[in-house]
C-alpha cells in the first residue's frame, strides 16, 4: 500500500449497538457521581488512561470492553447523523 492508498477501516453491526450502550452507560455514571461526563470521557479516549472514569456503577470496567477508536466511532457516527 502507498500513502495515495485510502485504508478501510470497518466496524461491525453488533459493535455499534454495544458502544452506544456502554457510552450512555459510563454517562451516567460519570453524571451520579457529580463528574462532566464528557470531559471524562474525552479525558479517556484521548489518553487511554482508565482513571478518568469512575468506578461507581463498573463504569471503569464498562467502557474497557471496547477499544477507545469503536467508541470515537460511534461518537462520530452518532454526531454526523444528527447534524445531516
Amino acid at each position: 500500500m502507498t500513502i495515495n492508498e485510502t485504508m478501510m477501516f470497518k466496524v461491525e453491526k453488533e459493535k455499534d449497538n454495544e458502544a452506544r450502550e456502554i457510552l450512555l452507560s459510563v454517562y451516567k455514571a460519570l453524571g451520579e457521581k457529580g463528574y462532566n461526563p464528557i470531559n471524562q470521557i474525552v479525558g479517556y479516549i484521548l489518553s487511554g488512561d482508565p482513571t478518568y472514569i469512575t468506578n461507581h456503577q463498573n463504569a471503569r470496567s464498562i467502557i474497557r470492553r471496547l477499544e477507545r477508536d469503536e467508541l470515537l466511532e460511534e461518537i462520530v457516527r452518532f454526531y454526523l447523523d444528527k447534524n445531516k
